[in-house]
């Protein structure tokens, strides 16, 4: 007789994928496939905007995040009597919005410590942790101060690992121990793929990234385990790597359920708001796949420059960004979610920390500089970021060129930041062309040179604007940057992307990109004055 049994997380089965682990996501085609076209050079809509002279300004209007909810409520016709169901659907009430997270709260008449702590997302411990208090005693009028997000990061311990000699709860039953959670069984590729993601996931965790999650390996994923083991204490090897990540994580995966508040940064067509036309969306050449994998329409620039945000096109582009993974990921973990997601849709996702739209851009996006611990970086073979605190390596992450040529030398300076950029253009060409050179025209002794070409005129009377949003090709995030220990702006800066999958292959506008969530987390970790090295490896 053939027994089924799940294989726990044995040291054999660690060395077997550490070791094959490159392998992953490198399989041959199978016979009969057809190869996918290559890769579009240019980010859809961007063909001829990458010729033009670009110039990053602030957003039009700070409450960029909830804008398009105004929108959509202005444009929804007005609810009937009674009238429930989906929000934004003829004669049904638009969903309520949640005011932005402000840093500081007054108790008022039937507070208490839980009741404030569910309203702002968080435990009561980490509340009275960002107060310094001790009980959970508070008083009408007192003033608590709410933490940001990054703030509640830092107050999340890891779980401890469950103790192997079972809960005190089976001890006093007389029950035997519970043996460790095992793996799932999967096949090998699946099994390789399963710790893959574990590994990414924590890590991500720990300010490494690999950009965007999907489970596959190759250089970026196996340089980052690298520079992990060589900067952290404890581990010797990807072995030791897998088995902290699982005591840390438990699993690599958790869920996540689309709330009505998120279709704030959602194209209201897109999420069923009942708007007049449909809004093209980035085929799956571009990196955001479209509905059941199929390509869709690629955006145009009139795509881009006629909205007033550049916020999501789809739930499935939305909740990939929030959870730092590959859409297509996304879409082949949830295989079973039909037809357009909903509020209330369950999701697969990534146990990473969520990327906030709604947050990213609040408050002083720069940290002040401490001199006890200095903060530097370094742009390594431009491919990764590298960020360090005191001399110690705290943050890693992948970074691609927007325009292809461009590269610094030695140290430039980071500067300000700007949240939430939009870009300007009067369509002006950023290279002219040159004439072409005409012989010179002898008339006797004297010759008559060739005059100078007349510099470029602009297309337009008026600047056009790309608007704020995740899909604005520079992400969420400009930070500006200048040569040596300069303090003027370069046209060129560290921001973030629309085509995290694609920022390597497609070229765009700004400099030098990294995925919104990298962008965030980067803009919080360097003060204005940060050298930044340019480093070929």
């Amino acid at each position: 007789m053939t027994k089924n049994f799940a294989h726990p997380l044995s040291t054999s089965l660690l060395l077997l994928t550490a070791c094959s682990a490159p392998l992953l996501g490198q399989v041959a085609p199978q016979p009969g496939t057809v190869a996918p076209p290559p890769s579009k050079l240019i980010e859809p809509g961007l063909e001829n905007a990458v010729k033009w002279t670009w110039r990053v300004v602030p957003p039009a209007d700070d409450r960029w995040g909830r804008l398009m909810a105004e929108i959509r409520a202005a444009s929804a016709p007005a609810p009937g009597p009674g009238a429930t169901g989906a929000p934004g659907a003829p004669g049904e009430a638009v969903p309520a919005i949640t005011p932005p997270r402000p840093q500081e709260y007054t108790v008022e008449k039937g507070d208490a410590i839980a009741k404030i702590a569910r309203k702002f997302s968080m435990s009561s411990d980490q509340l009275k942790q960002a107060n310094g208090l001790t009980s959970d005693v508070i008083r009408i009028g007192q003033t608590l101060k709410i933490p940001t997000l990054e703030e509640l990061k830092a107050m999340i311990p890891p779980p401890p690992p469950k103790p192997p000699e079972g809960t005190a709860e089976t001890k006093k039953a007389g029950k035997p121990a519970a043996a460790p959670k095992p793996m799932p069984v999967y096949g090998l590729q699946a099994q390789q793929e399963y710790v893959n993601v574990l590994l990414q996931v924590y890590m991500d965790r720990e300010g490494f990234s690999c950009g965007y999650i999907d489970g596959k390996s190759g250089p970026v994923f196996q340089k980052l385990v690298e520079l992990f083991l060589t900067s952290h204490d404890g581990l010797t090897d990807q072995t030791s790597l897998v088995e902290r990540a699982r005591s840390v994580l438990g699993e690599p995966f958790t869920t996540y359920q689309l709330r009505p508040d998120d279709l704030r940064f959602i194209m209201a067509d897109s999420a069923g708001a009942g708007a007049a036309a449909a809004a093209p969306k980035r085929s799956a050449a571009s990196g955001k796949a479209g509905a059941k994998g199929s390509a869709e329409p690629d955006l145009t620039y009139r795509d881009l420059v006629g909205p007033p945000l550049l916020l999501y096109r789809s739930a499935w582009e939305l909740v990939a960004e929030r959870f730092h993974c590959d859409e297509a990921f996304l879409r082949r973990l949830n295989i079973k979610i039909k037809g357009t997601p909903v509020v209330g849709t369950t999701f697969k996702v990534p146990n990473v920390f969520p990327f906030e739209i709604e947050h990213a851009t609040e408050g002083s996006l720069q940290p002040l500089a401490d001199t006890a611990e200095p903060v530097t970086a370094s742009i390594i073979a431009l491919t990764r970021l590298q960020i360090y605190k005191g001399g110690k390596l705290v943050a890693v992450m992948p970074v691609a060129t927007a325009r292809p040529g461009l590269r610094g030398r030695n140290f430039w300076t980071v500067l300000d930041a700007i949240p939430a950029p939009r870009l300007a253009t009067l369509q002006e060409d950023r290279d002219p062309p040159k004439e072409p050179a005409s012989p010179v025209t002898s008339i006797g002794a004297a010759s008559i040179p060739t005059p100078e070409a007349a510099p470029p005129k602009a297309k337009l009377e008026e600047e056009q604007f790309l608007g704020s949003g995740p899909n604005n090709p520079v992400g969420i995030v400009w930070i500006n940057l200048a040569r040596g220990k300069g303090a003027e702006p370069l046209p060129f800066g560290l921001h973030g992307t629309s085509i995290p999958a694609k920022m390597n292959t497609q070229a765009g506008l700004g400099g030098f990109r990294l995925t919104n969530w990298d962008i965030a987390r980067a803009v919080r970790l360097m003060p204005a004055g940060t050298q930044l090295e340019w480093k070929e490896n």
